[in-house]
Order: C-alpha cells, then structure tokens, then sequence
C-alpha cells in the first residue's frame, strides 16, 4: 500500500484552480467548520498563528474526511522542522521567505529520502505512514510530496527564474503584504507599483510550468490573478472573517429598532 494520494498536487498537475482559505485561529474546531465550507484546501499557518506541533496535528485530524486538502507553512524553511510536519501527516508544504535557487534546492533536498535528500526516516513513529501500517511508504512518500515557495521580496522576485525552475518545486506563491514592505508600500498591497509586479510575477512562474499562487482578500484581484493563469488562489483567512463578522452583527444591532418578532426568526 502507497502513501496518501496528494489531491492537491495532482489537482495542480492538472491546471485545476484551487481556491483556499487561510486559517490562522490555531483551533482544531474552526478548521473543521472551515474544512465543510467546499473550499479546496486550507492553509494551517505556523509562521505568524500561535500553532505548535500538537496544534498542527488536532487540525489534521479535524480535517479527515473532508474533501478539501491541508497545506501548512511553517514558521521558516529549516530541515528540523519541515521534516516533524511531514512526519505528523502534511504531504503539501508552503515554506515561506525564499529568495534564491540555492534556497529551493534545499527545500527540495529536505522533503526527500535520501538517496535524493535528507529526510530522516523516522515516519515509522508517526502519523505520515499511519503509525507504519503503510508497508509502502518509505517508497512512495516523496512522489505525495508538494513543496511550494513562498516568494515576498524583491532579492526574491530577482532569483525568481531559478527558484521556479528548480526541478522539485511543485509551485510558488506570491507574498503581497511583505512584497509590497519590502517595495516601500507597508500595508498596501494593492499599491499599482506591487500588483504590477505581482502579475509579471504569476506570469513567470507559469512560464517555467509552475503552479502560481498568491492570497488576497479582494475578490476582484482573486478573480483577475485567476485569469492570469494563477492555479492556487487564497481568498481570504479565518481571523478576519471572524473579526469582520462578531463588528457587523453588533453594528447591525444598534441600528435596528424595537420590532415585534416573526414567526422566521431564529436563535442562533
């Protein structure tokens, strides 16, 4: 028996648009609200949500069973603990912060057994080969791999030729909120300067046939980076969803008056 099937590798392989939702409440039971939502994927971020090991490993298990896939970053792109999240079950990685060739090689390298890498074979112990009652996993593993780069500064942009046509990498993701700091435009990733950039951007990682992805609150940019050719598109996070929702429903409140309830209303 093979390792796990990678949905969303395959699904990228494919050209199929992948739309996600970033979640960064670090709570196993939003993930799983989130998880029957009918996005594709959903990204556990470890680099700026307090998630730990054991968090990481509740919102896998929340997932399970659902159709949309999991993908995690991790807080920065080290051997040690790329090699603990693929151990713990995630066979999609987005590693954030790469900024040159040499850089994604090394990723690659890290995600693989050797002979093709430096992956500890440890997996025995673990969730990844269902506490080794996956005979075939040592095996199959690195193929159920996807690796995906995360791109967000201008040294990056600069290396971005050889960061995507690194022979491993399965796609790379545009960062606009720390793309558009390093440009001189804190806080405004929709400044025209960073989105020009962001587009001749997504249109060079398809050149090298790459997956491009990129995450953007605003639905019409979401729209138009799909139709450049983006096959992995975030649309928005759950904190903000959360946050957005509990101010709405308040302000809602205040400016309605005293009505007699109907026979529609609801409690929750």
């Amino acid at each position: 028996m093979p390792a796990p099937r990678n949905l969303f590798k395959h699904a990228l392989r494919e050209g199929r648009a992948q739309i996600g939702l970033w979640q960064a409440l670090a709570s196993p039971y939003t993930v799983e609200i989130c998880a029957g939502a009918g996005y594709d994927w959903l990204l556990l971020d470890a680099e700026h949500a307090p998630n730990d090991l054991p968090l990481l490993v509740s919102q896998l298990q929340a997932m399970k069973g659902a159709s949309c896939q999991p993908i995690i970053r991790p807080p920065v792109g080290e051997p040690w603990i790329l090699k603990q999240l693929l151990d713990i079950g995630a066979q999609s990685l987005l590693v954030p912060m790469i900024e040159s060739g040499a850089q994604a090689e090394a990723m690659v390298r890290a995600l693989r057994y050797p002979p093709h890498g430096i992956r500890g074979v440890g997996a025995a112990l673990a969730r990844a080969s269902a506490f080794n009652r996956i005979p075939d996993y040592l095996q199959t593993a690195n193929a159920e791999i996807c690796l995906l780069l995360q791109v967000e500064s201008r040294a990056g942009l600069t290396a971005l030729d050889d960061i995507a046509s690194t022979e491993g990498v399965d796609g790379v993701f545009i960062g606009p909120a720390d793309l558009a700091a390093d440009m001189g435009f804190l806080g405004r990733p929709g400044a025209p300067e960073v989105q020009a950039e962001v587009e001749k951007s997504l249109l060079r990682i398809r050149s090298h046939g790459k997956a491009a992805g990129i995450l953007i609150g605003d639905l019409n940019l979401a729209r138009r980076y799909l139709d450049l050719g983006a096959t992995f598109v975030a649309i928005g996070n759950d904190v903000t969803l959360l946050a957005n929702a509990t101010s709405k429903l308040l302000a809602d409140f205040r400016a309605t008056g005293s009505k007699t309830a109907t026979s529609e209303a609801q409690v929750y």
